[in-house]
């Protein structure tokens, strides 16, 4: 022990910063070494080193593959001392003529990250694996509202450049993604675990290789597919919510039989022999279940399970990524509701309140999801990829409205039990293949299919109400409302299902040619390739109500019929009282309209390339030619079926000018299109009870021309580090958007339609920055900033006709556009102490949630919420992460406010609530092993 303490004295450290003499950026992967020995030090990612030497005097050498080697003599070392010695490698041309690595590129760092970025031939932004671990993310939908310019509505939805989840187009590892959801075009990012996420692209710029279909932004999210080492980890979390956890009045549905694992047993399904028409002498028997169960909230648990495999079968190299997740949360908010109508009250001048409800919801959300993906790669020129995504997600929401409708004079007490399923898969079969000598041509390759089933089963809805109680008189009871016929929200029960399926192939030729060296960064380039795609959907609604079966027989006994129509829900429609004479029968109300067939074919072909025309400036480009067909027929054959072909050619031109190797300016124009969705073009009503609207589609819309343009300078300090600042135009021919129909009802009546032209127009900064440079203090130096910010404007302006004169709002925002995002995060990282600290910050502007009219119905504006994050993670010996932290921890209020002047803003005398609550701070703690 001594004389280990002896030598350790007697040593000195030489420490010091290896560069590239042409860029100035740290040397990766150079050695400091003592000449003519093994003792070494590597270089680190900032060029930095530190080699430990007994006290003497050594020859230093520094190399370095394709560099020439440094040579200092007479260093001297003394005890318990630090000796500087800095070095510039500069690249030796002649020496290096070839090298071949095999490997795998590791594309999930923080440095591989940037470096992507800054080779890019496009405007992109994107996030690393190693950013998300550092965070409490626990889905895509979380992951990507870091990113510059992007937010996320509904918890579910991405919104890019202030542009709602229509305009964006979401691929999963270069495959197009389905959409679970029927009334909106998106792919739901929370159904995918942040924990099995490689990376995340947003190409905010069009280019022949990329989908048409774009506004705001191409969403590339990329699983795990290499593998360097065999690796299995265990992650078990416990969340608890401020509002619901332990709380013992939750809400869930009766029945629930496998809802734990994300789907119905049948308990809810249509009953067998249900006839396609129902009537008085042919009717099926539901169950008698309208009122939820009352439980204590649990935690919620989050467990997955990840396996990482690599075989060698002999020539062949084989890697397999498992991912098992399995989530179970809860949530329950009090959310006030109000609707106002257009007159005033001339006490205070502000609209006469025409509904005020408070809803009690509880959600309860089951999610089981399993990715694997196989990669093999058969030899250095040639490798093919098969990857699978099934995830199985239930959701059992409850709402309780209790309240009064004042313009009527009636207290309400109202329940709605709302179960649905998903299930996703999404496959593809992938190849790359490098062909001849100087492996100078690519060929890459894709083969897919993607499955939804939606299943709405029995969703039951019912009214109950009195009249409001004078002061001093005893409040009656509450009476079920019996409907005359058959509707979506009174004694009813509602069924639906959804089925798609997606069948598509896609391939690129690549051809390099020399440029101004043999690297293939600056080789030019000659591409074409196809995308094709069919798209099949059925979907079906039925709903009914109970009834008087005959008002005529039913009354005869009026002691008995007022005995009936007092009973409580849970008693009122029992088996007893079922009778198409003396009580209630089911009426169907469904039409043929509830129901559609539609097939959507896409055929693309594209031809592009890249110029590095000098060492500073590099030009892409080339066009993308799109058809479409898109048809959809509903029940109903006396309505004309939705059709729409179009052949749009779509150029797009990209060009890089590098001031030097740490920054360079971008632009980007392109031609791009936005679709209607089937939902959006079928004409059947769906009420939303939670909104408390009746949905319709509008089979005159037509596809929108988007025209964009981006200008960004960007500045890359070092390998890690980046500062970006952009900004963007787009121009938009017929922008589709939801908006409000001519009606005053209690309800909101929704539609879509074509405005004439809108623009939206901003600007994005992003920085990423270490304090390693700025501070000799190492607590200091392992800190990190992120910060991204967008300032946005839009306006849209509609066509001059009748339909629109006189009622519908113009010269406004785009609805669901944001005219700001913050992001900021600040990271510590300690890799000694196995210590891992962040906080981070969001906030979203005002932006329009539904868009009102001039006559009926005011704008729903939702509010900014600030937002902060917290986590901590800490290492236990070589296996072991605890990881804890809070999200919202502010726990701000959801505001949705009426715009009662119309001007687009909500001002500080505009308090109406559409709707308003907290969702409550959410708090973990969980283990993660790596064995």
């Amino acid at each position: 022990m001594t004389i280990s303490h002896l030598l350790w004295a007697q040593q000195g450290t030489l420490i010091g910063k290896v560069t590239d003499k042409k860029t100035g950026e740290g040397a990766i992967g150079a050695t400091v070494l003592v000449t003519g020995t093994t003792q070494a030090a590597p270089v680190e990612l900032d060029g930095s080193y530190a080699l430990k030497l007994a006290a003497g005097t050594y020859n230093i050498t520094i190399q370095s593959i394709g560099y020439k080697p440094l040579t200092f003599s007479g260093i001297s070392i003394q005890a318990d001392q630090k000796t500087t010695l800095n070095g510039a490698l500069e690249e030796n041309t002649q020496a290096l003529k070839e090298v071949v690595v095999t490997g795998q590129k590791q594309t999930g760092t923080e440095v591989a990250m940037i470096q992507d970025l800054k080779k890019a031939e496009v405007v992109v932004s994107g996030m690393s694996n190693d950013q998300i671990v550092k965070t409490l993310d626990r889905d895509a939908a979380e992951v990507v509202k870091r990113i510059p310019g992007v937010t996320v509505q509904s918890n579910n939805f991405i919104v890019i450049r202030g542009l709602a989840e229509r305009y964006n187009t979401v691929m999963l590892n270069d495959a197009l993604t389905p959409s679970a959801e029927v009334d909106t075009r998106s792919f739901s990012f929370d159904i995918l675990p942040s924990s099995v996420i490689d990376r995340v692209l947003i190409f905010k710029s069009g280019s022949p290789e990329l989908p048409g279909e774009m506004g705001g932004g191409v969403v590339k999210v990329f699983t795990k597919n290499s593998v360097l080492e065999d690796a299995t980890s265990l992650s078990v979390s416990g969340w608890a919510r401020s509002s619901t956890t332990f709380q013992n009045n939750y809400q869930v549905s009766p029945g629930r039989g496998t809802d734990w694992l994300g789907y119905d047993a049948g308990n809810r399904q249509l009953p067998e022999g249900t006839p396609e028409q129902v009537s008085t002498s042919n009717q099926p028997t539901f169950r008698n279940e309208w009122l939820p169960q009352r439980i204590t909230a649990r935690p919620d648990l989050r467990v997955s399970l990840g396996l990482s495999r690599k075989f060698e079968l002999g020539k062949v190299y084989l890697s397999n990524v498992t991912s098992i997740s399995y989530s179970n949360t809860h949530e329950q908010n009090n959310i006030t509701r109000n609707r106002y109508l257009i007159e005033r009250d001339p006490a205070t001048n502000l609209p006469v309140q025409q509904y005020a409800y408070n809803d009690e919801r509880s959600l309860t959300g089951t999610r089981l999801g399993i990715i694997h993906n196989w990669q093999a790669r058969l030899n250095d020129r040639n490798r093919l990829e098969f990857r699978n995504f099934l995830n199985q997600y239930g959701t059992d929401e409850v709402t309780h409205r209790t309240g009064q409708t004042l313009d009527q004079g009636f207290d309400r007490d109202d329940y709605a039990l709302h179960y649905q399923s998903r299930t996703i898969y999404s496959g593809q079969l992938q190849g790359s293949h490098d062909l001849g000598a100087g492996e100078h041509t690519n060929i890459t390759w894709a083969a897919g299919y993607n499955y939804v089933y939606k299943d709405e089963p029995d969703y039951s809805r019912y009214r109950s109400q009195r009249i409001t109680a004078q002061p001093g008189e005893t409040p009656r009871p509450f009476l079920v409302v019996v409907p005359p016929d058959g509707n979506p929200y009174d004694a009813s029960r509602f069924f639906s299902d959804l089925k798609e399926n997606t069948y598509m192939a896609s391939g690129q030729w690549e051809r390099r040619f020399a440029g101004r060296d043999t690297t293939k960064e600056n080789a030019f380039k000659l591409r074409a390739g196809f995308y094709t795609e069919q798209k099949e959907r059925t979907f079906q609604n039925r709903y009914f109500s109970y009834v008087i079966g005959n008002p005529s027989t039913f009354y005869r006994d009026q002691a008995r019929a007022n005995r009936l129509l007092t009973l409580p829900i849970n008693q009122i429609f029992a088996p007893e009282n079922l009778d198409p004479k003396t009580g209630f029968v089911l009426d169907e109300g469904t039409s043929p309209k509830d129901r559609y067939t539609a097939q959507n074919t896409l055929v693309a072909g594209y031809i592009g390339g890249v110029a590095p025309i000098s060492d500073r400036l590099s030009i892409s480009g080339g066009v993308r030619v799109e058809y479409n067909r898109k048809h959809l027929q509903n029940g109903d054959p006396q309505d004309t079926a939705y059709l729409e072909r179009r052949v749009i050619p779509m150029p797009s031109l990209n060009a890089t000018f590098n001031f030097n190797q740490r920054s360079l300016l971008r632009l980007g124009s392109s031609v791009t299109v936005n679709r209607p969705e089937f939902r959006e073009v079928a004409n059947y009503p769906y009420f939303d009870y939670n909104s408390n609207a009746i949905i319709t589609g509008n089979k005159n819309l037509k596809t929108a021309t988007i025209y964009n343009a981006d200008l960004r300078y960007e500045f890359y300090p070092t390998r890690s580090e980046m500062l970006s600042v952009g900004v963007f135009y787009k121009y938009f021919k017929d922008a589709i958007e939801q908006t409000t129909q001519s009606v005053s009802t209690e309800q909101m009546y929704l539609t879509y339609q074509n405005a004439d032209h809108a623009y939206d127009v901003g600007v994005e900064l992003e920085a990423r920055k270490s304090l390693v440079e700025l501070t000799e203090n190492p607590v200091l130096q392992r800190f990190s900033l992120v910060l991204n910010a967008s300032l946005i404007k839009s306006r849209v302006k509609l066509a001059d006709n009748a339909t629109n004169n006189n009622f519908a709002l113009t010269d406004r925002a785009l609805q669901g556009q944001s005219p700001y995002v913050v992001n900021a995060g600040l990271f510590y990282q300690d890799d000694e102490g196995k210590w891992q600290v962040s906080a981070q910050y969001n906030v979203v502007g005002q932006r329009i949630q539904f868009v009102g009219d001039k006559q009926f119905n005011y704008s729903v504006i939702e509010m900014p919420r600030n937002v902060i994050d917290l986590a901590v993670t800490k290492g236990i010996g070589k296996h072991l992460q605890v990881k804890a932290g809070i999200q919202d921890l502010l726990n701000q209020k959801v505001r949705q406010f009426y715009d009662f002047n119309r001007d687009g803003k909500i001002g500080r005398n505009e308090r109406g609530a559409f709707g308003e609550y907290r969702r409550g701070n959410y708090s973990t703690l969980g283990l993660t092993y790596n064995f």
